[in-house]
């Protein structure tokens, strides 16, 4: 049964801005990544307007030359277990790298959000593009791109293992024979693959939604694949129309001939919409964040898809430099998008470092405008919702307040939760027990 009535929207929670000069804003907290307070109400604004997550992005490496959020915010599990508490609908994202922790933590600390949630978590699987983060973890060098997602599809299989570890009735919790669990009901993963040896089981049951939701970011080939034969949503770059179907037709192909109903896959394109009461207002609103950015800043922001390539050593008005080498174990996607832009219309790294550090994008203009491109998106099958990334101070609340009474009002998106669980809010069903399953195959074969 298809799951896609309804936009799916998310909130990617940066504290201090998306790029490196949003902080710089008068009405931006330059250090909301690690105050409390600020994502409390964030998430409750989000909880009011009926969206179905709050997603926190991470990485576990920085430099003098990452981006303000970067250098200075909370890890993801810990904030989620926070915000657990202040919301009671609310989807909880947490990126965590399958590259740099080991699967039996991760299993057991997202099955804890999960119970803490009464079953809201959700995991961005990544496997960290960035090589410094190697040397924070003891290892003498970054994994190659297809090594990584070989890895993170070994790993996930490992955690999802663990989350089956004990059976949906396997607690009988019978004080008059004195029966705490049933010992056939647990079950030992005693896994051994190319990369990870985890015995098992895990300590701690299945939630209420049976397993957390399993999000994934990748582009690049390998990413697709990855995401279209495991996750139940994808956090993608959408800048262009053309490009987001092509895309989405793409992936979704991808997980039909894994098996998979692909309306029960959600491609999520990132959007920063800026919300005016007039198209002209918005336009001066985005001239406003567009007058942030120093040419400076700009080329921080685009060295980093490159493993923070030094960009300030280049002319800017001379034709962009030869550094794709750079680019290709890291953010390969997105490297690849811009090396075929500067090729096709010729660009110089002052246009490139602009056009990146500041994209216009599709969605700038009134609730009515704003609706409208969404609708469109939708319809059209180049998304399936939305990640939104706040593009100035307030502009969430804004779209809460005068984007999604217009969604509402056109039948594109929901008026009340579904459920109490993050997976019925997005209308997928309850993964089975892989245990159950194999002793039932086994019973009936027999």
């Amino acid at each position: 049964m298809s799951a896609r009535k309804h936009l799916k929207l998310g909130n990617m929670i940066t504290g201090a801005g998306h790029t490196w000069s949003e902080w710089r804003h008068p009405q931006a907290q330059p250090g909301a990544s690690t105050n409390f307070k600020f994502y409390s109400k964030r998430a409750q604004i989000l909880e009011r307007g009926k969206f179905d997550f709050a997603f926190i992005a991470d990485s576990v490496s920085i430099n003098e030359k990452s981006s303000p959020h970067y250098l200075n915010r909370f890890e993801p599990l810990t904030i989620l277990s926070a915000l657990a508490a202040v919301t009671e609908h609310l989807g909880l994202v947490a990126t965590v790298t399958a590259t740099y922790t080991e699967p039996f933590n991760l299993a057991r600390q997202l099955a804890s959000l999960d119970h803490i949630s009464g079953g809201r978590a959700g995991w961005n699987v990544v496997t960290s593009w960035l090589e410094g983060s190697a040397a924070n973890f003891g290892r003498q060098e970054h994994l190659a791109h297809d090594v990584r997602y070989r890895l993170a599809a070994e790993y996930l299989d490992v955690v999802q293992g663990l989350w089956d570890s004990w059976e949906d009735d396997a607690f009988v919790y019978d004080k008059e024979t004195g029966v705490f669990f049933n010992p056939e009901k647990l079950n030992t993963l005693g896994h051994k693959g190319e990369f990870l040896s985890v015995k098992g089981p895990l300590n701690i049951a299945r939630s209420a939604q049976g397993q957390p939701v399993i999000f994934q970011a990748g582009s690049s080939d390998d990413g697709r694949s990855f995401a279209a034969k495991h996750a139940d949503a994808i956090f993608v770059g959408g800048e262009d129309l053309a490009e987001a179907r092509a895309y989405y037709a793409d992936v979704k192909s991808r997980a039909a001939g894994f098996g998979r109903d692909p309306d029960n896959l959600f491609i999520l394109p990132s959007a920063s919409p800026i919300v005016g009461g007039t198209e002209a207002q918005a336009h001066a609103l985005w001239e406003e964040r567009a007058n942030l950015a120093s040419i400076e800043s700009a080329l921080s922001m685009l060295g980093r898809g490159f493993n923070d390539h030094d960009f300030s050593a280049y002319d800017l008005d001379a034709p962009f430099p030869d550094v794709f080498g750079h680019g290709i174990n890291s953010s390969q996607s997105a490297t690849v998008k811009i090396l075929a832009a500067v090729k096709a219309e010729n660009l110089t790294l002052r246009q490139v470092a602009r056009r990146f550090a500041a994209p216009k994008g599709a969605f700038v203009g009134t609730p009515e405008q704003i609706a409208g491109q969404f609708e469109h998106w939708f319809t059209s099958r180049a998304s399936d919702g939305f990640v939104l990334i706040e593009s100035l101070p307030g502009q969430i609340e804004a779209f809460v307040d005068h984007v999604i009474p217009v969604l509402q009002q056109r039948g594109l998106f929901k008026t009340e939760y579904a459920g109490a669980t993050f997976r019925e809010n997005l209308g997928l069903e309850v993964p089975p027990n892989r245990f159950t399953v194999r002793k039932a195959a086994a019973s009936v074969a027999a």
